[in-house]
């Protein structure tokens, strides 16, 4: 039966139904306007601590909340100033950003080194980290400065962790053991036989995190996936720094991208797969930004894009050990044999160790034969002597180096030709002898001005202005913030 009662008692509920069908939606818009609220206010809480703290503590307020450090192993400034480099997402943050014109690495201009002086504002010298391979006096083991425990000085890692905060890094070398939340370390084993990656996922902290970043982020990691000989390493870690940033929200984190080296090393400078590399780091860029995005927290995060070295191809190697086994200095052997001087080679330089230092004869000796090298080939390098090494920071133990001309690099060697033809492309050489081993910088987000072109900074310079960026109290040995890149509060 349906009478009239009955009608209006179904238009009411319908009614109801209606009703509570249009208020549900004005429900959530309410309830997400109320945690956009809440979560504004909380950045401004937190804006305001900040800026107490660095007043109270004389610290600067800071700039960003997050700095994404990229270093592109090999990085030139051509990548990002000329448009014919497939960089898309580099270039447009260096013509929106700051950027300059060339940065001056340390001395010898190669990874380990100039990745330690990134973070903790300091040269070889002070720092401890001399070159990729630490001298071994018995004979090179193929061991390279992997642990932290080798830095001398205060990193950016300490300031974070002294201020409470996060840090994440990606196969940023001298991290085995660093004091960082979040590390995913550059290192390997020295056994042929070892699985691949095993030392690097051993290495990694804390435990579990590299089975998380293969399960969320970049699926099984394998000598297939993440292995520098191949450009989709790149990818890769793109995809894992992607996940950190966008998980964990880290104050730094630093990310180390390996392909553009390794292929530049084997093919020269203008290589076309060392241009398809230099795409792959610049989708790695592009991955970490559209972390930054998705997390909502672009507008305060600084990017800060930076290199160890230039490159300069080659086609001559010059091996002055066997100058020293034919002087009566070293045997020819790869131990040294009883050796009282030999030359330790990274790349475009190599550098005199004395089994004593104060042992002046052999030191005479070894420029002896110098001295009479062949006219032909004494021009393949110049003599830097212990004041130059001195003012660049270079290992204080040394009392002399060599750096190549142009297109020469060193061999370890001490048998056979003294001077080898040679393909490819190298770094290592003094880090002011010539544009092509200069290395690049792009600054840009938080904290950056726009349109600013910066003519030469060092690798020193680069940790005091993250910390600047940070509001950290951190005090570089070497480095100074450069003038005009940040947009400082007036």
């Amino acid at each position: 039966m349906h009478g009239p009662g009955s009608q209006r008692r179904t238009v009411r509920r319908r009614s109801r139904r209606r009703s509570g069908r249009g208020a549900e939606p004005r429900r959530s818009r309410s309830l997400a306007v109320l945690v956009a609220l809440l979560t504004s206010a909380l950045v401004q809480v937190q804006a305001t601590r900040a800026a107490q703290e660095a007043r109270e503590t004389g610290n600067a307020a800071p700039l960003a909340e997050h700095v994404v450090l990229v270093s592109i192993d090999g990085f030139r400034p051509e990548f990002y100033r000329e448009p014919t480099w497939p960089a898309p997402t580099v270039q447009h943050m260096a013509q929106t950003g700051v950027f300059a014109e060339g940065v001056r690495g340390v001395f010898p201009t190669v990874t380990y080194p100039t990745h330690t002086t990134l973070v903790t504002g300091a040269m070889p010298a002070r720092h401890g980290v001399y070159y990729n391979t630490p001298f071994e006096p018995e004979g090179q083991t193929g061991r390279w400065y992997w642990s932290e425990e080798a830095i001398q000085v205060p990193t950016l890692w300490d300031a974070l962790r002294s201020a409470g905060r996060e840090s994440a890094a990606i196969s940023w070398p001298v991290t085995v053991g660093a004091p960082i939340d979040r590390v995913m370390p550059e290192v390997w084993s020295l056994d042929p036989d070892a699985v691949p990656l095993v030392a690097m996922r051993d290495a990694t902290r804390p435990a579990g995190l590299w089975e998380e970043v293969e399960r969320e982020a970049t699926g099984r990691l394998t000598a297939r996936s993440f292995s520098a000989d191949w450009i989709n390493r790149d990818d890769t870690t793109g995809a894992a720094a992607a996940y950190l940033l966008e998980t964990y929200r880290p104050a730094l984190l630093a990310i180390h991208l390996l392909s553009n080296d390794h292929f530049e090393h084997e093919l020269g400078r203008d290589a076309p797969t060392v241009r398809r590399a230099v795409a792959a780091t610049d989708r790695a860029v592009g991955a970490v930004l559209d972390a930054a995005e998705r997390a909502g927290i672009v507008r305060r995060t600084a990017f800060v894009i930076t290199g160890d070295h230039g490159f300069v191809n080659t086609s001559l190697e010059l091996a002055p050990n066997v100058w020293l086994a034919e002087a009566g200095l070293r045997g020819a052997g790869s131990d040294r044999g009883d050796w009282r001087a030999t030359f330790h080679s990274q790349g475009g330089a190599t550098f005199l160790h004395l089994r004593d230092p104060a042992d002046a004869e052999s030191l005479a000796a070894v420029r002896r034969a110098l001295a009479q090298a062949p006219r032909e080939m004494a021009k393949l390098y110049r003599v830097v002597e212990r004041e130059e090494l001195e003012a660049i920071g270079a290992d204080p133990r040394v009392p002399l180096a060599l750096s190549g001309a142009l297109d020469v690099r060193f061999s370890e060697t001490a048998s056979g030709p003294v001077v080898r033809a040679a393909s490819g492309a190298t770094h290592g050489y003094f880090p002011s002898d010539f544009e092509e081993i200069l290395t690049g910088f792009v600054g840009w987000g938080a904290g950056f001005r726009s349109g600013v072109v910066l003519h030469r900074m060092g690798s020193e310079d680069v940790a005091p202005l993250i910390a600047r960026l940070l509001g950290l109290d951190f005090e570089a040995k070497d480095g100074a913030a450069p003038l005009g890149l940040l947009d400082l509060p007036d």
